[in-house]
């Protein structure tokens, strides 16, 4: 029955008239098996011989192109307690609003008349300072004085000398005139001596002459001494002018020196100034810091602290602010062996997660549903996985990507690269080997994929 053996009854019986033979005929079935194994490896013959486009096939996620317009979270600059909460999670705020009020915590802050005490202490020491300034303008003027009474003091003695100078050339001329006259008494009594003792002159004219000339000697020296007190009224006032300069330069070096003090005070006052301006500036600060503002307009995200009364430190994250105003890009990471293939301006085409794409890398023109995105930054340094960021912004000014995309989403990105048979690309997979490298043209192929249908509605 199962025609196995070497003795066929085939030739014997016929099978014609017999359904179960019929039924059980393989040579038909035999015969279109392989015809469609032939037909098979033709076809696959056929396809090693077709076109393939060579591709970097990448995965990323969505952010933005600006670093200002990626999720932030909003700090704290003081410590403080919750006290009051402006917003919930998905509220959209406006730059400025307000988004939590916070109470004081640290004991050196609790006065509530901080600045106006602070205040205070500005304008004591405001008022110390002009204090100090009319002292030292007072000194100024002090030392103006005694220059001046320098000045005169000096022509004072000046004229003083002069006077003695005269005084004691008249004395001079006098002694002069008295030494002459001693002479001449001298002489008249001596030659009226000589006629007395002839008898000639009488006693009483030689008396006269002994008185005159007495009287004449006695002027002399009264002459003489008044010469020398003279001299000695010029001796006195060339050393006091010369003395004057000593007296006046120390009482001027004195009031310099306390106006040196009083100007030392004075910048010191200045300096403690300052530093209550500045601690003033710095009480004035922080109450405004009482009230946390959205640095951007955005959706509040994520509450990180909550709860009323919660005590917060300084730099801890609050809430998480996304702005609603962005310019999405994408960033992607490739391997090191593929990172010689991209360059700045290469076209990339990217399928974002949630939004339906039809995909075949090797043959594009069979692709629809992707967006066309441009590389616009390498870096230099990989990552912590050994892998190299590109970002990746849209050049399609007409079709944008999604504006329902969220930053975070997942994108699927495909750099396509040179055209090479199928087989080529079979043999570089087995390899191993990097796709091949080549420049790009300036004009992009952009019928490598097919836009989708239907953009998603703004």
């Amino acid at each position: 029955m199962l025609n196995i053996s070497n003795n066929s009854i085939l030739d014997k019986v016929n099978t014609s008239q017999l359904k179960s033979f019929q039924k059980n005929n393989l040579l038909r079935a035999n015969r279109m098996f392989s015809i469609w194994l032939v037909v098979l490896l033709i076809m696959i013959l056929i396809s090693f011989f077709l076109p393939w486009t060579q591709n970097i096939q990448m995965k990323g996620k969505v952010t933005t192109l600006l670093p200002e317009q990626r999720p932030q979270d909003v700090n704290s600059a003081i410590a403080g307690r919750i006290e009051k909460w402006y917003v919930r999670e998905g509220d959209l705020v406006q730059k400025g609003d307000t988004i939590v009020f916070l109470s004081e915590v640290k004991a050196e802050y609790f006065d509530p008349q901080l600045l106006e005490r602070a205040s205070n202490q500005i304008a004591a020491k405001q008022g110390s300072m002009n204090s100090y300034e009319q002292k030292a303008n007072a000194l100024d003027n002090q030392i103006s004085a005694l220059r001046l009474e320098l000045g005169f003091k000096k022509k004072q003695l000046q004229n003083k000398i002069q006077q003695a100078e005269f005084k004691q050339q008249s004395q001079q001329a006098a002694l002069k005139q008295a030494e002459i006259d001693a002479e001449i008494a001298e002489f008249q009594y001596r030659r009226t001596d000589t006629l007395y003792q002839k008898g000639i002159k009488s006693l009483s004219d030689l008396e006269n002459k002994r008185l005159k000339m007495q009287s004449t000697n006695a002027k002399l020296v009264t002459t003489q001494n008044k010469l020398q007190e003279s001299g000695n009224d010029l001796s006195i006032a060339q050393i006091a002018l010369e003395t004057i300069d000593n007296e006046y330069n120390n009482k001027i070096a004195k009031a310099q020196s306390d106006k040196f003090s009083t100007r030392s005070a004075q910048f010191e006052a200045e300096g403690n100034l300052n530093k209550l301006q500045n601690q003033y500036a710095n009480y004035s600060q922080r109450n405004s810091m009482y009230y946390i503002i959205a640095p951007q307009s955005g959706y509040i995200t994520k509450t990180i602290k909550s709860g009323i009364g919660e005590i917060i430190k300084e730099g801890d994250k609050v809430v998480t602010i996304v702005p609603y105003e962005r310019d999405l890009a994408v960033e992607m990471y490739v391997r090191p062996m593929d990172l010689p293939l991209m360059n700045t301006g290469q076209e990339v085409r990217l399928v974002f997660d949630g939004w339906q794409a039809f995909i075949i890398s090797g043959w594009s023109d069979f692709s629809f549903g992707t967006y066309s995105g441009e590389v616009v930054a390498i870096d230099n340094i990989p990552n912590d996985n050994s892998m190299y960021r590109i970002m990746i912004k849209s050049n399609q000014p007409d079709l944008p990507f999604p504006d329902l995309l969220r930053v975070g989403a997942g994108v699927q990105g495909i750099a396509l690269l040179k055209d090479v048979p199928v087989w080529y690309e079979v043999w570089r997979q087995l390899n191993g080997f990097p796709p091949d490298f080549y420049e790009n043209d300036i004009k992009k192929n952009e019928s490598k994929f097919k836009p989708p249908v239907k953009s998603v509605a703004k």
